[in-house]
């Protein structure tokens, strides 16, 4: 099934983004290799698709997992969270509709 991580980063996070980015991707890409990931990004913090120093106010990944409790353990487990990029994590199921 697919569940959405709703991912919200604490104030000024841009400089523990741009530190743990790359073990983040990592991550992202052996979902995608696995063909298990449907959209990730982040939310810029400006109306830009590069908002420079605005940074981010936090992150969407949408992905396939076994179970809520598998896709909370890979959330638990994101680079970010051991940053200090995120204060908050939602996981929930998604049911994709359209298109």
């Amino acid at each position: 099934m697919w569940y959405a991580i709703i991912s919200e980063d604490v104030d000024n996070s841009l400089d523990k983004r741009l530190q743990a980015r790359p073990a983040h991707l990592e991550r992202l890409q052996d979902l995608k290799n696995d063909g298990r990931l449907f959209v990730a990004g982040p939310h810029p913090a400006i109306d830009a698709l590069d908002p420079g120093e605005a940074g981010f106010t936090g992150s969407l990944v949408i992905a396939e997992f076994d179970s809520l409790a598998d896709a909370q353990q890979w959330a638990d487990a994101d680079p970010y969270m051991d940053a200090g990029v995120y204060k908050q994590v939602t996981v929930k199921p998604f049911k994709k509709v359209l298109p």
